[in-house]
């Protein structure tokens, strides 16, 4: 039986502590485990955009696909292929808590693990990912400072 460990990953030093930690978890729990390493680019099917801005919409979002490939993804694949852990990676659009916790049912993970982000003026009002995480994911979550 495989074991599934969620990483969510923003090309922050916070996403670097979450995959330190998933490969401590990897190791404890043994070779069958397999860590999903997931960029979430925020992305609100609410936003009012004017008709210019809808029509742009398809390539930017490919081109941030290509982006998260490039600058986080890829390179944290490589990492954790040479040193022999089963990894895979993924992009998605929309809300990062919503999409880290579908994630975690669509693969039966075991957990989520994250990285924690210093506050911003953003997340003291409207509330942070990892808060909405915790409320939303149906797996433990696992906030690594």
């Amino acid at each position: 039986m495989t074991t599934s460990l969620i990483v969510g990953l923003d090309g922050t030093p916070g996403g670097d502590s979450a995959i330190a930690y998933a490969k401590r978890v990897a190791s404890l729990v043994g070779a069958e485990t397999r860590i999903i390493l997931c960029y979430v680019v925020e992305w609100s099917p609410y936003s009012f955009n004017t008709p210019e801005e809808n029509a742009q919409r398809a390539s930017r979002r490919e081109n941030e696909i290509k982006l998260a490939h490039e600058r986080v993804l890829t390179p944290a694949i490589s990492e954790l292929e040479k040193e022999g852990y089963q990894v895979e990676g993924r992009v998605r659009h929309g809300d990062a808590a919503e999409i880290l916790s579908l994630l975690a049912r669509e693969v039966n993970a075991e957990q989520i693990i994250v990285g924690r982000k210093g506050e911003s003026v953003r997340s003291r009002i409207f509330g942070s990912v990892t808060a909405h995480l915790i409320q939303e994911a149906s797996v433990p979550v696992t906030i690594v400072p």
